[in-house]
């Protein structure tokens, strides 16, 4: 997994609530666990006038060049602006896999759902809460100003505007080691390796009939 001490990108809006991971990615694209390819389906309802479908040559659909990713002065956007309760809905991971492979490292909104919350660490993703008020002020700001920038400093736990004022957020102590290190649960995991290898052996040697093979 990505790991995350800074980041400085430009910055992209979803402005409505409650965005649910079948906005995210739809239902269709979910049979692939591979974790990558999903980029060009993230909010694939939204970014086409088409309806999709897996495998398609999405480089031939028609776009909405109403909605916020297609629009020039967004391309390459890596931090997502969004309303509340964002990553509602089902628990399914692709979300964040298709935020992660289109190229998002942070997501700022006022509140998350709180499966898509977890999952988002556990992919490398940064979520960030911050006041309704904040957030509010963020969208003006973006709207005002063509190739908005935020620089992101985890460890410090802050949002540095352009004009250097600085936004503090929260976030758990454990997730933010984990992002720091870029460790998953298979990452922390294999950190006790040589201990569960050890722990294994000594179980053959005490307990072998439990591993006679018939």
């Amino acid at each position: 997994m990505k790991s995350f001490k800074q980041h400085t990108g430009l910055v992209a809006p979803i402005d409505r609530a409650n965005v649910d991971t079948d906005m995210i990615i739809p239902k269709q694209f979910l049979k692939s666990i591979k974790r990558s390819g999903f980029g060009p389906n993230l909010f694939d309802e939204l970014r086409y006038l088409d309806e999709g479908h897996p495998d398609q040559d999405n480089s031939q659909r028609p776009l909405n060049m109403d909605f916020s990713l297609n629009q020039p002065r967004f391309k390459g956007a890596s931090i997502l602006l969004a309303r509340e309760n964002f990553g509602c809905g089902s628990s399914r991971e692709h979300a964040p896999w298709a935020l992660d492979d289109y190229g998002f490292r942070a997501i700022i909104a006022p509140s998350f759902a709180d499966i898509f919350y977890n999952n988002c660490f556990k992919n490398g993703l940064l979520p960030i809460v911050l006041s309704k008020d904040i957030v509010d002020s963020l969208f003006l700001a973006l709207a005002e100003n063509e190739g908005y920038e935020l620089l992101i400093d985890l460890e410090q736990q802050c949002i540095v505007l352009p004009d250097g004022t600085s936004l503090s957020f929260e976030i758990d102590a454990f997730y933010k080691q984990c992002l720091l290190e870029g460790l998953d649960e298979i990452g922390l995991t294999l950190q006790d390796k040589e201990s569960i290898s050890a722990f294994e052996q000594q179980w053959r040697k005490d307990s072998p009939w439990l591993f006679d093979v018939l």
